[in-house]
């Protein structure tokens, strides 16, 4: 199906969440679990319905917990993904294996784990109004960062979206097993269908070794 091959249509998109994660930790390769954390209110509900239905599911001492992208600001600041990860996750399951919070002062260091990790078991992204994805904007250097670079600094050249970020590059996503991306709402259905035509827009460029797209009905609303 164009650039959705992995689209899944459904109601409830932060249950649908939950029971794909719980199953990527099931089918786990290894004994110890990695995941990528996003950001926005769509995450948030995702999360907290995570932290629900695998409160039995999951023993969350085998899970560690990257991000794939944070503003540069203080992590307690109410517009950290960490933050918010942690209000409706992290403190919600008790605690986690371990929790690498990405530093804007560190971006090497960050390149460094996520070399040693290899791959990412599961790297959770969303959909932006204008198709960007994790901090990676339309017209922006980080959509052209060298192959190497798993992770960058990174502004909107718009000013849409404000503070610098440190955010996954294209690369650093592909090196997950799989990725889902959860996209709720109409407003973000020109976005979706602009990825669905294939249109050079960032979200286009998602690849994995499996990328599923959850979406509802009222994203879905202006696919064909």
């Amino acid at each position: 199906m164009g650039g959705l091959a992995g689209l899944v249509v459904v109601d409830d998109v932060p249950g649908e969440f939950a029971s794909r994660v719980i199953e990527c930790y099931h089918a786990r390769p290894n004994d110890q679990f990695s995941m990528a954390l996003s950001g926005g209110e769509t995450a948030r509900a995702c999360y907290e319905r995570l932290a629900a239905e695998g409160d039995t599911q999951v023993d969350w001492w085998k899970v560690d917990v990257y991000w794939g992208d944070e503003r540069c600001v203080p992590h307690d600041h109410e517009d950290s993904n960490y933050r918010m990860a942690r209000e409706a996750l992290l403190d919600r399951v008790g605690a986690a294996n371990a929790t690498h919070l990405m530093r804007c002062a560190e971006v090497d260091a960050y390149q460094l784990r996520l070399g040693d990790l290899g791959r990412i078991d599961l790297v959770h992204l969303g959909l932006g109004a204008d198709a960007h994805t994790a901090s990676l904007f339309p017209g922006s250097a980080a959509l052209e960062a060298d192959p190497g670079r798993l992770v960058t600094l990174n502004v909107d050249p718009s000013g849409a979206n404000p503070y610098e970020r440190m955010t996954l590059t294209f690369a650093g996503i592909a090196r997950a097993r799989t990725v889902v991306v959860t996209v709720s709402g109409e407003e973000k259905a020109d976005a979706l269908a602009a990825v669905h035509r294939g249109d050079d827009v960032p979200a286009a460029r998602i690849t994995a070794e499996r990328v599923i797209w959850l979406a509802d009905p009222a994203a879905a609303s202006q696919l064909p």
